[in-house]
């Protein structure tokens, strides 16, 4: 049985969660989904640590929200290296999904950066647990975004 942690924060202003399971139950019907929801990104490395090591989950998708100060900026840079760190240590999968509040001033774009970046890794996470290693492989330099339209490789191959 295939499980997946979903890690979210009450701190986030979109409901990105719901959307990532959305994405998860309709690709990966036979999962069993946990999700987990703690205050701020501070906390989401020790709740994807409960769900990776405590509940077994084969992955974890993280969905956070950063502030546009420094404080908020050093807070995220603290979060991701606690994922990274995560991720060496269990040798499984951790994807970070984070909108910076300052990424947009609109609040309807900073709603749909959201949940296409929700939407577009929780693809990835499902393609990686699915089909394993080389599941993306054939997106590579292909200039893929989430949450904002695809860059595109610099020459096209």
């Amino acid at each position: 049985m295939i499980k997946i942690g979903v890690v979210d924060t009450t701190f986030s202003r979109v409901d990105m969660a719901k959307y990532a399971i959305e994405v998860i139950e309709t690709e990966l019907p036979e999962a069993t989904i946990i999700r987990y929801t703690v205050p701020g990104i501070k906390d989401i490395p020790v709740a994807a640590r409960n769900l990776l090591i405590n509940e077994g989950c084969d992955a974890v998708i993280t969905l956070g929200w950063v502030g546009p100060g420094a404080v908020d900026k050093y807070s995220y840079l603290a979060m991701s290296v606690g994922l990274i760190m995560l991720q060496i240590m269990t040798g499984k999968h951790v994807i970070d999904v984070t909108v910076h509040e300052d990424e947009s001033s609109d609040p309807e774009e900073l709603y749909q950066i959201a949940v296409d970046r929700a939407r577009k890794h929780a693809l990835n996470l499902v393609k990686l647990v699915k089909y394993g290693r080389e599941a993306l492989t054939q997106y590579a330099g292909k200039g893929l975004r989430q949450g904002r339209p695809d860059a595109g490789p610099v020459i096209e191959e």
